[in-house]
């Protein structure tokens, strides 16, 4: 009896019986993990070899930092080819611009910054009366992209975080105005991408789309990827705004009657300080994490992000003017 091999687009491999013969096919599947890095790792050598200028999006936050390793794996022993940028809202955590700066050094990483400080600074933006930033981004964000020419920005969006990003392809396409229309995005079949674009126009690539919240912690306790400190348990002064705990700092808060107290608290996910609520928590490693993770109900951004709370839509309207 003789056997074929086949592959699959998702790296499957298995033995199929050859014409005539019956019997069950014997199939050897790859780990989850496995497939997920090798999809991302595919993503990003096909814009490596499809695109001129592209840039990664890297705020230290977990997902960032995961694709950060995808693309240094995906080009060892050569470094990485293209630049990371950060869109810097000046309201960051200082432990997280800390490990940023220490990353991008280690790695021998080119750093471009797009600051919404300078933007206030010179009046091309005001604050808001609420003090958060994070809808400030798309400004700088688009200017930093036209300015310097990139043609593709890797962003790393996963589809569960939050509905409009469940809408989104792989690579998804924005207009000469950085505006994405969910009514032009086009087919993904067998890992075919389209990277076409008019000159203006630029493309969104999100290596993490299929990735849930666990998969990047179960990634991230197998690579033994480092993380900035305020992703595991510490003890945090915090205050209560809107049933989140948020830091204190010259971005606004705490108000008045609201108590600053001393609290054991995690952050599921990193942004602006004025908006990204911590979790009470006492998981000091991985492991511990991995099991709060698995038992929760509520996505990191649900649970954790007050910019996504400020209507129904909230993502997908910010999305539609260039935000990730």
């Amino acid at each position: 009896m003789t056997t074929t091999t086949t592959t699959t687009a998702a790296g499957e491999t298995g033995a199929t019986p050859a014409a005539g013969e019956s019997g069950a096919t014997s199939e050897l599947r790859l780990p989850h993990l496995d497939v997920l890095e090798s999809e991302g790792i595919h993503i990003i050598r096909e814009v490596a070899a499809e695109f001129e200028r592209p840039v990664l999006l890297f705020s230290g936050g977990k997902d960032s930092v995961v694709m950060l390793h995808l693309a240094r794996k995906a080009f060892w022993p050569a470094p990485v080819p293209f630049p990371v940028m950060h869109v810097d809202t000046g309201h960051n955590f200082p432990e997280v611009m800390a490990y940023r700066d220490d990353v991008v050094e280690r790695f021998g990483l080119r750093l471009v910054v797009a600051s919404v400080q300078e933007y206030i600074d010179d009046g091309r933006l005001r604050e808001r009366a609420d003090g958060t930033r994070n809808p400030l981004q798309t400004v700088p964000l688009l200017d930093a992209i036209v300015g310097n020419r990139f043609d593709a920005v890797f962003g790393g969006g996963r589809r569960d975080e939050e509905k409009a990003r469940a809408k989104e392809r792989i690579f998804s396409l924005r207009d000469e105005f950085g505006q994405w229309d969910p009514r032009r995005q086009r087919p993904e079949l067998w890992n075919l991408y389209n990277g076409r674009h008019k000159p203006g126009e630029h493309v969104r690539i999100f290596p993490l789309s299929n990735w849930t919240e666990l998969d990047v912690w179960e990634y991230v306790e197998r690579e033994a990827i480092d993380l900035p400190s305020i992703y595991l348990s510490h003890e945090r002064e915090v205050f209560l705004r809107n049933g989140m705990w948020l830091t204190p700092g010259d971005w606004g808060g705490p108000r008045d009657g609201e108590p600053v107290e001393r609290k054991i608290v995690r952050y599921r996910t990193v942004g602006d300080m004025s908006c990204t609520g911590a979790v009470l928590s006492a998981a000091s490693d991985i492991s511990e994490v991995i099991a709060e993770i698995a038992v929760s109900t509520i996505t990191e951004r649900g649970a954790t992000r007050a910019d996504d709370k400020l209507s129904e839509a909230a993502m997908e309207d910010r999305k539609r003017e260039g935000y990730f």
